[in-house]
């Protein structure tokens, strides 16, 4: 944000004119970078009080509420969601290892809880 706010609004007085627009582009394309950073991973979990983002063994991410969530299951190598309205969301975890599965379960149950409380 530094260097968008420092190039946007020409802060420092530089000789050549088009240096203050290379200050905004390297401030845009950090963010750009920050933002892709789900998609370097095969897996990739991202979680706060209101919900998460979870992307398991696919490209494009589910995203859960924690409000909307009734019940987990954890069977096997499958994680099921049930949501309130009856909806059922599956993950595939054949590739997870074993403590990262009850890692997931424990975030999504912990933060369900802390929601209805």
């Amino acid at each position: 944000m530094i260097f968008i706010l420092a190039g946007a609004f020409e802060l420092f007085e530089f000789e050549n004119p088009k240096l203050n627009k290379r200050i905004s582009a390297v401030g845009f394309i950090l963010q750009v970078i920050y933002f892709s950073k789900m998609f370097w991973y095969k897996n990739y979990i991202q979680w706060n009080k209101k919900g998460a983002v979870i992307r398991i063994n696919s490209f494009s991410a589910k995203s859960l509420s924690f409000e909307k969530i009734k019940k987990t299951e954890l069977n096997d190598n499958k994680l099921i969601v049930t949501k309130t309205n009856g909806n059922k969301i599956t993950f595939d975890l054949n590739e997870i290892v074993e403590s990262d599965k009850q890692k997931l379960n424990e975030i999504i149950i912990k933060n369900t809880i802390a929601n209805i409380v």
